[in-house]
């Protein structure tokens, strides 16, 4: 094996999908503890600075107690270096999750046990299959009152049609919780019960039969584990690696987060396990990840991460090679050599510089606006990576500064948050104002906070007639031309002055769709270019 093959294969790229509230960002924090990233796992309902979760970073996050962008933390662990990305948990910031999920190779599920598969879940997990993507199950929450776990092992075959093996196995739950049993080691590391900030290192019992075992748990609950594990290896089928990587089996780990069970386990599962860095679609050829060349992927830009400096940080999947701080890589959507001086890597908004990475690393590239979602940088090929969607939005208002002085700057704020890809903003071809498209209506809030806390304009949004907008080209341009003369009112341009026309309901649209069979209107767009 050569030395960039064995450095790639000793990566883990993966993301954290969840229903809102399911656990996955105290998950997150007890990854990051267990890692060795962090020395104190930040409770979110905890005071003071100790309140900031790692990633949850956004000020609007630690006031509303919600994920709003994808964080990314790199941390190395059993001789394995981990990409983490937490994902938004709440539906109207979807979009930001679909994107990263085109950065990972895996992912892992979390389900709270009291719930099991809730809408969210459901939906994240579907684009994971679109994707052949292996997950990994997590049930948090065991520490109160959850269902049975033969309940939500059934759930998630029937509801997801997914195979199913249990990892690990819950002692108990609620009050009565003590911990989980390795299933694939066949052992037990008996913790302390506790929200500690140190991991404890615990007692480690081999088997079913340890004596250990009748001495540190009470007789009825290892009773009624060596009688649970007796059924479970009887009823479900052993876990199969291919199956895993092929994303029709999923291993199912039992913990809580919280106070630490179960986090151990899933982390060893996913170094062992988990896929290293797959090839990735591009649109001449699959890039495999061992070429020696560089290429990588834009999959998100973050504006003002550090308010302090106003940055721009481009997000790029390295897909291929072994990157060098101070390479220069051809930025090909527009032919421009880039310098790679101050590449980052990262540990939520914490970030250090990348003297080097590899395939499957995610680093970050500081920029003044050259970078977009979907832009492709490489030692020189001229490489389009496929697969990074852009959605319509399904809400549209009216964006207008509360000092119309301050018109030029919100345009530039709106600009900066189009590129981030957190909402569509379009410039009507009648009209100076702004609408700005996004897909969940909480979206608005968060942005309206953003753009006064970062960039010191006040605005309000106002209600539109529009009911969507889809973007739209022909491939004769006398066509095109046709189409827009008689829809200018409803005609205007995204971030990047590709034609969007605005539909002011469901007639509407159909209308225009019927009356001109030569223009073809995308719902999504596909940020390749």
């Amino acid at each position: 094996m050569s030395p960039l093959t064995d450095e790639i294969s000793k990566r883990r790229t993966f993301a954290i999908i969840s229903h809102p509230d399911a656990g996955k960002t105290t998950l997150t924090e007890k990854l990051l503890l267990f890692g060795g990233a962090i020395q104190l796992a930040g409770a979110v309902k905890a005071r003071g600075d100790s309140r900031r979760a790692h990633s949850d970073w956004m000020k609007v996050e630690r006031e509303r107690g919600i994920s709003v962008a994808s964080s990314v933390m790199t941390f190395d662990y059993l001789n394995t270096t981990f990409n983490l990305l937490d994902t938004p948990g709440h539906e109207d910031f979807s979009e930001d999750t679909y994107r990263t999920l085109t950065a990972v190779d895996s992912a892992v599920m979390v389900i709270d046990g009291a719930k099991g598969i809730e809408s969210q879940t459901r939906k994240l997990f579907e684009v994971c299959r679109l994707r052949d993507m292996p997950v990994f199950t997590f049930v948090n929450k065991m520490d109160r009152e959850s269902r049975d776990p033969f309940d939500i092992l059934d759930e998630i075959e029937q509801s997801l049609a997914l195979d199913v093996t249990p990892a690990s196995w819950p002692i108990g739950m609620g009050r009565e919780f003590l911990g989980c049993y390795d299933l694939f080691r066949d052992r037990l590391i008996l913790m302390a019960r506790g929200k500690g900030d140190v991991p404890d290192d615990g007692v480690v019992c081999e088997g079913l039969d340890d004596p250990k075992l009748d001495q540190l748990l009470p007789a009825h609950a290892v009773a009624k584990l060596r009688e649970e594990v007796d059924m479970v290896r009887g009823l479900c089928p052993p876990f199969n690696t291919q199956s895993y990587l092929e994303g029709h089996m999923t291993p199912v780990y039992f913990g809580s987060a919280i106070n630490n069970f179960g986090v151990r386990e899933l982390l060893s599962g996913l170094s062992e396990t988990a896929p290293s860095p797959r090839p990735q679609p591009s649109r001449d050829r699959m890039v495999v990840p061992d070429e020696s060349k560089v290429s990588g992927v834009v999959f998100k830009i973050q504006a003002n991460m550090d308010p302090k400096h106003r940055d721009r940080i481009a997000f790029m999947r390295l897909c291929s090679g072994h990157f060098r701080r101070g390479m220069k890589l051809k930025h090909v959507r527009s032919g421009k050599i880039m310098n790679m001086h101050n590449p980052v890597m990262f540990l939520a908004q914490d970030r250090e510089v990348a003297e080097e990475a590899f395939a499957g690393d995610i680093i970050g590239i500081p920029n003044h606006g050259q970078l977009r979602i979907g832009d492709t940088l490489s030692e020189g090929e001229d490489l389009y990576f496929t697969g990074i969607p852009s959605f319509a939005p399904e809400y549209l208002q009216k964006a207008r500064p509360d000092d119309p002085l301050k018109a030029k700057h919100l345009g530039r704020a709106l600009q900066q948050i189009a590129e981030e890809g957190a909402a569509r903003v379009f410039k009507p071809a009648l009209g100076a104002d702004w609408i700005v498209g996004v897909v969940g209506p909480l979206q608005f809030e968060v942005l309206a906070d953003r753009i006064r806390t970062e960039y010191e304009v006040s605005v309000h949004f106002e209600q539109t007639e529009l009911y969507t907008a889809r973007w739209v080209e022909a491939v004769d341009d006398r066509a095109m031309k046709a189409f827009f003369d008689a829809n200018r009112a409803a005609m205007g341009e995204d971030h990047d002055g590709a034609s969007v026309f605005m539909a002011r309901n469901a007639w509407h649209l159909n209308k225009a769709q019927e009356d001109f069979p030569d223009i073809v209107f995308h719902k999504t767009k596909e940020q390749t270019v």
